[in-house]
């Protein structure tokens, strides 16, 4: 009888329930107390200066100014900031980094001069055969090696405060959840980037962030929660038409995030984005564009550079691609020369910035 009852509970458990767990000790995202989870900002703004935990949280949450009778927050974090539970006398953190899930060490960067993020680890998970990519930077140490099969809570590193922008009083464990734009990021660097790409597809360039403290928060509430739900729940700030010429990979590797048939012919790709720039829908087009093109936003009376780390300007109902939207695309549809990784010995591309300046 407890056999079949057994049996019976197996068949009610989802087959692809993702488990998440925080990455270090500090689990006070979970308990309502997000002034003890997230790592503060120094600010200063109209000559008022604060210490806001919200800046250590995702999104355009950093660099306030002031436009007409709106105050905007302009400067974009791509994932959360974790305060440190424990500190040495020196005020080292002590923390332990672990990994949010199951998955696959697929790169680590034990110099911290060669990226903004220092130290940092990027783990891939495989959730329903799909693949997202955990990143945890401004380590102090990194025990975890590329290969390594790590299971949900497997230390990865030590937190520490390597990196742009931070130092020991700030020290914090850095965490992104992210898809990977391209998978020949490369090409797209000697393209448009500029010196030395130390880290392969694993750039923080090629790395687009969701809003991981939300995914944890709607994670905790509903455990069998799929990231591509979450994902596709995302609301779009503003959509892209391109022409739709051959197969294209992104959406070849991603094919939940395509509304309806992804062989269903049709002169372009509708592209849905974010305020951030993560992409969170694609449907086929019956309207014909030579070159990108924005074809919807939302509505606002602050110019949308603001308001989209500069992807997109214009205002109202009005909008256009910026050079780093146009590059943005690109680097999403691979529309760049293929080219061979570019030799060692010069700058450091740069990366998306997590800290302020």
């Amino acid at each position: 009888m407890l056999r079949q009852l057994a049996l019976a509970l197996a068949f009610l458990t989802p087959l692809f329930a993702v488990e998440l767990q925080l990455p270090t000790e500090n689990h006070h995202l979970l308990t309502g107390e997000p002034e003890k989870f997230y790592m503060y900002v120094n600010r200063t703004f109209e000559g008022e200066t604060t210490q806001p935990w919200e800046a250590g949280s995702f999104g355009f949450v950093r660099t306030p100014i002031r436009i007409g009778q709106d105050v905007v927050l302009k400067q974009f974090h791509e994932g959360v900031d974790i305060q440190p539970t424990k500190r040495d006398k020196a005020g080292n953190p002590l923390d332990l980094v672990m990994s949010v899930s199951d998955g696959t060490v697929v790169h680590t960067s034990p110099v911290a001069g060669r990226s903004n993020y220092g130290k940092y680890v990027v783990v891939e998970h495989k959730f329903e055969g799909d693949c997202f990519y955990s990143v945890y930077a401004h380590l102090a140490e990194i025990t975890a090696k590329p290969g390594d099969v790590v299971k949900t809570g497997s230390v990865l590193g030590r937190m520490g405060y390597t990196g742009a922008g931070i130092d020991r009083t700030r020290a914090h464990c850095h965490l992104e959840m992210c898809l990977l734009m391209s998978e020949h990021y490369d090409g797209w660097s000697h393209a448009y980037g500029g010196g030395t790409n130390f880290h392969g597809n694993f750039n923080g360039m090629n790395l687009a962030g969701m809003d991981v403290g939300a995914l944890f928060l709607a994670h905790e509430k509903n455990p069998e929660l799929r990231l591509q739900d979450f994902v596709l729940a995302t609301p779009a700030y503003f959509k892209v038409t391109i022409p739709r010429e051959g197969t294209w990979d992104f959406a070849q590797r991603h094919k939940w995030m395509v509304k309806g048939d992804i062989s269903e012919a049709s002169p372009s790709w509708e592209l849905s984005f974010s305020a951030t720039g993560l992409i969170v829908g694609i449907a086929p087009s019956q309207r014909s564009v030579a070159e990108p093109v924005v074809t919807a936003v939302r509505n606002s009376r602050v110019n949308h550079r603001y308001l989209t780390r500069g992807l997109i300007d214009g205002q109202g109902n009005g909008a256009a691609l910026t050079a780093s939207g146009k590059h943005l695309i690109a680097l999403l549809t691979d529309d760049f020369p293929a080219q061979p990784a570019t030799a060692p010995g010069a700058h450091p591309a740069p990366e998306e910035s997590s800290e302020d300046q």
